[in-house]
């Protein structure tokens, strides 16, 4: 067995279990009011630490050079940027949706974040709404962002939701990878 025939199987493995874990069915009610019969619940494989640590270690490589801060986003991306951060010995970062009105006032939580490169890491990006955001806070902030890594890109294919912010997507899985598996 070759190198790259594992890592396909691993990646396949990943994605049958990541699926198996976390695809849900019954009624649910979406962000957007619409029902669905199906939901991904990304938090059960966030709080299995066999699943989580897959994550990360399928993240590793898609972290680029140069990179000098992990930016966990609240609430998804910090356990993925905390086993991340062990690791690739990269410091992380905690992001907020929005910064405190007391205290220290910070959007990002751990070291300073101007003219430092920041890569994002977000559990499951469909729109990137959240990225765009924490994107754009960061930037004004001083900080260079320009990749976000997800457990889970649920966009279109061959679509990058963030090119509008000129932030490059680097996912572990693809909605058609889980789409695939599912059966």
């Amino acid at each position: 067995m070759t190198d790259e025939t594992t890592t396909a199987d691993d990646q396949l493995a990943l994605a049958r279990d990541i699926d198996a874990c976390c695809r849900l069915t019954g009624e649910f009610t979406l962000r957007s009011g619409q029902v669905a019969s199906e939901y991904f619940d990304k938090y059960l494989f966030e709080s299995d630490p066999v699943l989580l640590g897959r994550v990360a270690d399928r993240m590793v490589d898609l972290v680029p050079p140069g990179t000098e801060l992990l930016g966990g986003l609240e609430l998804g991306g910090v356990p993925i940027a905390t086993a991340l951060s062990a690791r690739t010995g990269l410091p992380a970062l905690f992001v907020r949706k929005k910064a405190k009105e007391y205290g220290t006032c910070k959007l990002a939580e751990g070291p300073d974040v101007a003219g430092r490169r920041i890569t994002l890491v977000e559990d499951v990006i469909t729109t990137g709404g959240a990225v765009r955001d924490a994107t754009r806070e960061l930037r004004a902030a001083g900080a260079i962002v320009e990749v976000v890594v997800c457990a889970i890109d649920r966009s279109p294919a061959d679509v990058n939701p963030l090119d509008d912010v000129q932030l490059e997507v680097r996912p572990v899985l693809t909605k058609a990878e889980l789409d695939a598996v599912h059966g």
